[in-house]
Protein backbone atom coordinates (compact mmCIF):
# COMPACT_ATOMS: atom_id res chain seq x y z
CA UNK A 1 0.00 0.00 0.00
CA UNK A 2 2.82 2.21 1.16
CA UNK A 3 6.15 2.51 -0.56
CA UNK A 4 9.17 4.67 1.14
CA UNK A 5 12.00 4.71 -1.06
CA UNK A 6 15.51 6.66 -0.45
CA UNK A 7 14.07 9.05 1.41
CA UNK A 8 16.07 12.16 1.69
CA UNK A 9 14.40 15.40 3.13
CA UNK A 10 15.74 18.67 4.50
CA UNK A 11 14.82 21.57 6.63
CA UNK A 12 17.01 24.14 5.06
CA UNK A 13 20.37 22.93 5.20
CA UNK A 14 19.69 20.40 8.34
CA UNK A 15 19.92 16.90 6.40
CA UNK A 16 16.67 15.36 8.76
CA UNK A 17 16.02 12.32 6.72
CA UNK A 18 18.66 10.27 5.52
CA UNK A 19 17.75 7.51 2.47
CA UNK A 20 15.02 5.98 4.48
CA UNK A 21 13.25 3.05 2.87
CA UNK A 22 10.81 0.90 4.33
CA UNK A 23 7.01 -0.58 3.26
CA UNK A 24 3.51 -0.44 4.75
CA UNK A 25 1.50 -3.86 3.27
CA UNK A 26 -2.35 -4.01 3.13
CA UNK A 27 -4.01 -4.36 6.70
CA UNK A 28 -0.77 -4.03 8.64
CA UNK A 29 -0.22 -1.82 12.14
CA UNK A 30 3.63 -0.21 11.09
CA UNK A 31 5.31 1.51 13.68
CA UNK A 32 8.15 4.31 13.57
CA UNK A 33 9.91 4.03 16.68
CA UNK A 34 13.31 6.19 17.69
CA UNK A 35 13.90 8.94 20.21
CA UNK A 36 12.74 12.11 19.61
CA UNK A 37 15.00 14.07 17.20
CA UNK A 38 15.29 10.64 15.03
CA UNK A 39 13.00 12.29 11.96
CA UNK A 40 9.58 10.04 12.64
CA UNK A 41 7.20 12.88 12.05
CA UNK A 42 9.34 14.37 9.55
CA UNK A 43 8.65 11.19 7.35
CA UNK A 44 5.34 11.37 8.26
CA UNK A 45 4.73 15.13 7.15
CA UNK A 46 6.21 13.96 4.29
CA UNK A 47 4.11 10.78 3.45
CA UNK A 48 1.37 13.19 3.61
CA UNK A 49 2.47 16.11 1.43
CA UNK A 50 2.94 18.65 4.16
CA UNK A 51 6.77 18.46 3.09
CA UNK A 52 8.07 17.70 -0.38
CA UNK A 53 11.43 14.90 -0.54
CA UNK A 54 14.72 16.18 -1.66
CA UNK A 55 16.06 12.81 -3.03
CA UNK A 56 14.13 9.43 -2.94
CA UNK A 57 10.24 9.15 -3.98
CA UNK A 58 6.75 8.00 -1.51
CA UNK A 59 4.12 5.70 -3.62
CA UNK A 60 0.86 4.93 -2.51
CA UNK A 61 -1.18 2.42 -3.98
CA UNK A 62 1.33 2.03 -6.68
CA UNK A 63 0.77 5.56 -7.74
CA UNK A 64 3.69 8.12 -6.98
CA UNK A 65 2.37 10.81 -4.64
CA UNK A 66 6.06 12.58 -4.13
CA UNK A 67 4.65 16.05 -5.58
CA UNK A 68 0.87 15.25 -4.78
CA UNK A 69 -0.25 18.30 -2.55
CA UNK A 70 -1.43 17.01 0.54
CA UNK A 71 -5.26 17.93 -0.15
CA UNK A 72 -5.34 15.83 -3.18
CA UNK A 73 -3.41 12.71 -1.35
CA UNK A 74 -6.40 12.78 0.91
CA UNK A 75 -8.62 12.40 -1.54
CA UNK A 76 -6.71 9.26 -2.59
CA UNK A 77 -7.68 7.48 0.58
CA UNK A 78 -4.78 8.89 3.12
CA UNK A 79 -5.40 10.53 6.18
CA UNK A 80 -3.20 11.89 9.06
CA UNK A 81 -3.51 12.45 12.57
CA UNK A 82 -0.77 14.77 13.35
CA UNK A 83 0.65 15.52 16.96
CA UNK A 84 -0.61 17.55 19.06
CA UNK A 85 -4.37 16.68 17.68
CA UNK A 86 -4.86 20.57 15.36
CA UNK A 87 -8.52 20.10 15.70
CA UNK A 88 -10.57 23.57 14.81
CA UNK A 89 -10.71 24.44 18.67
CA UNK A 90 -13.79 26.91 17.78
CA UNK A 91 -15.80 24.79 15.76
CA UNK A 92 -18.09 22.34 17.60
CA UNK A 93 -17.44 18.47 17.58
CA UNK A 94 -20.06 17.54 15.17
CA UNK A 95 -18.37 20.63 12.84
CA UNK A 96 -15.16 18.86 13.27
CA UNK A 97 -16.08 15.45 12.27
CA UNK A 98 -18.10 16.59 9.55
CA UNK A 99 -15.18 18.66 8.32
CA UNK A 100 -13.60 14.98 8.00
CA UNK A 101 -16.09 14.20 5.58
CA UNK A 102 -15.18 17.26 3.05
CA UNK A 103 -13.91 15.18 0.31
CA UNK A 104 -16.67 12.83 0.08
CA UNK A 105 -20.29 13.31 -1.67
CA UNK A 106 -22.10 10.12 -0.05
CA UNK A 107 -24.47 11.66 2.01
CA UNK A 108 -26.15 8.50 3.63
CA UNK A 109 -23.33 6.92 3.95
CA UNK A 110 -21.65 9.51 5.67
CA UNK A 111 -24.41 9.78 8.38
CA UNK A 112 -23.67 6.08 8.44
CA UNK A 113 -19.96 6.50 9.35
CA UNK A 114 -21.05 9.05 11.48
CA UNK A 115 -23.13 7.19 14.26
CA UNK A 116 -20.39 4.42 13.85
CA UNK A 117 -17.96 7.21 15.20
CA UNK A 118 -20.17 7.95 18.19
CA UNK A 119 -20.89 4.17 18.91
CA UNK A 120 -16.56 4.09 18.72
CA UNK A 121 -16.41 6.88 20.75
CA UNK A 122 -19.53 7.96 22.94
CA UNK A 123 -17.98 10.62 24.54
CA UNK A 124 -17.92 12.80 21.32
CA UNK A 125 -21.73 12.04 21.14
CA UNK A 126 -22.53 13.41 24.64
CA UNK A 127 -20.60 16.70 23.32
CA UNK A 128 -21.28 16.63 20.09
CA UNK A 129 -22.39 20.32 20.42
CA UNK A 130 -19.50 21.64 22.51
CA UNK A 131 -16.57 23.79 21.00
CA UNK A 132 -14.17 21.50 20.18
CA UNK A 133 -10.95 23.33 21.91
CA UNK A 134 -12.89 23.29 25.65
CA UNK A 135 -12.52 19.26 25.21
CA UNK A 136 -10.48 17.31 27.56
CA UNK A 137 -6.89 16.14 26.23
CA UNK A 138 -8.04 12.53 25.75
CA UNK A 139 -11.65 13.39 24.24
CA UNK A 140 -9.72 15.94 21.64
CA UNK A 141 -7.58 13.18 20.65
CA UNK A 142 -10.43 11.11 20.31
CA UNK A 143 -12.34 13.59 17.94
CA UNK A 144 -8.92 14.24 15.82
CA UNK A 145 -8.96 10.22 15.12
CA UNK A 146 -12.78 10.30 14.50
CA UNK A 147 -12.28 13.34 12.14
CA UNK A 148 -9.36 11.73 10.15
CA UNK A 149 -12.34 8.23 10.17
CA UNK A 150 -14.83 10.29 8.40
CA UNK A 151 -12.79 10.75 5.41
CA UNK A 152 -13.28 6.53 4.69
CA UNK A 153 -9.47 6.25 4.42
CA UNK A 154 -7.50 3.08 3.35
CA UNK A 155 -4.30 4.31 5.46
CA UNK A 156 -4.30 6.54 8.40
CA UNK A 157 -1.20 8.15 9.96
CA UNK A 158 -1.06 8.44 13.37
CA UNK A 159 1.55 10.55 15.19
CA UNK A 160 1.99 10.44 18.88
CA UNK A 161 -1.44 9.94 19.89
CA UNK A 162 -1.20 8.61 23.05
CA UNK A 163 0.90 11.83 24.15
CA UNK A 164 0.09 13.38 27.10
CA UNK A 165 -2.59 11.40 28.09
CA UNK A 166 -3.12 9.66 31.46
CA UNK A 167 -2.82 5.80 31.64
CA UNK A 168 -6.39 4.80 31.11
CA UNK A 169 -7.11 6.79 28.54
CA UNK A 170 -3.49 5.43 27.25
CA UNK A 171 -5.37 2.03 27.00
CA UNK A 172 -8.44 3.53 25.70
CA UNK A 173 -6.66 4.74 22.62
CA UNK A 174 -4.56 1.84 21.59
CA UNK A 175 -7.53 0.02 22.03
CA UNK A 176 -8.79 2.07 19.27
CA UNK A 177 -6.04 1.66 17.10
CA UNK A 178 -6.49 -1.78 16.74
CA UNK A 179 -10.45 -1.62 16.34
CA UNK A 180 -9.19 0.75 13.51
CA UNK A 181 -6.83 -2.16 11.91
CA UNK A 182 -9.84 -4.30 12.42
CA UNK A 183 -11.87 -2.43 10.21
CA UNK A 184 -9.40 -2.79 7.16
CA UNK A 185 -7.95 0.71 7.76
CA UNK A 186 -3.84 0.16 7.42
CA UNK A 187 -2.63 2.04 9.88
CA UNK A 188 0.95 4.09 10.02
CA UNK A 189 2.31 4.47 13.87
CA UNK A 190 4.48 6.64 15.08
CA UNK A 191 4.17 6.82 18.89
CA UNK A 192 6.99 7.56 21.73
CA UNK A 193 5.32 4.80 24.12
CA UNK A 194 7.36 2.52 21.98
CA UNK A 195 6.46 -0.73 24.27
CA UNK A 196 2.95 -0.25 23.55
CA UNK A 197 3.54 0.40 19.99
CA UNK A 198 5.22 -2.87 19.25
CA UNK A 199 2.78 -4.55 21.07
CA UNK A 200 -0.32 -3.94 18.71
CA UNK A 201 1.99 -3.72 15.68
CA UNK A 202 2.56 -6.47 12.94
CA UNK A 203 6.24 -4.66 11.80
CA UNK A 204 8.19 -1.94 12.83
CA UNK A 205 11.17 0.45 11.96
CA UNK A 206 13.69 1.53 14.49
CA UNK A 207 15.06 5.26 13.38
CA UNK A 208 18.12 7.01 14.78
CA UNK A 209 19.26 10.39 13.29
CA UNK A 210 16.60 10.01 9.90
CA UNK A 211 17.87 6.53 9.18
CA UNK A 212 16.58 3.25 9.61
CA UNK A 213 18.83 0.72 12.08
CA UNK A 214 16.88 -1.77 12.56
CA UNK A 215 13.70 -3.28 10.97
CA UNK A 216 11.26 -6.40 11.84
CA UNK A 217 8.67 -8.21 13.49
CA UNK A 218 7.23 -5.56 16.08
CA UNK A 219 7.12 -9.07 19.08
CA UNK A 220 10.50 -10.25 17.80
CA UNK A 221 11.94 -6.32 18.19
CA UNK A 222 9.82 -6.02 21.83
CA UNK A 223 12.12 -9.04 22.39
CA UNK A 224 15.16 -7.93 21.25
CA UNK A 225 17.90 -6.82 24.53
CA UNK A 226 19.41 -3.79 21.96
CA UNK A 227 15.90 -2.27 21.44
CA UNK A 228 14.80 -2.69 25.14
CA UNK A 229 17.75 -0.95 26.43
CA UNK A 230 17.78 1.47 23.69
CA UNK A 231 14.09 2.64 23.45
CA UNK A 232 12.28 0.83 26.26
CA UNK A 233 13.73 1.50 29.08
CA UNK A 234 14.95 -2.26 29.91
Amino acid sequence: MLQVRDLHVYYDKIHAIKGVDFDVKPGEIVSLIGANGAGKTTILHTISGILKPTEGFVKFQGENISSVPAHRIVYMGMAHVPEGRRIFAQMTVLENLQMGAFTRKDTVQIRRDMEKIFTRFPRLKERMSQLAGTLSGGEQQMLAMGRALMSNPTLILLDEPSMGLAPILVDQIFSIIEDIKAMGTTVLLVEQNATRALSIADRAYVLETGKVVMAGDAKELLANTDIKSAYLGG
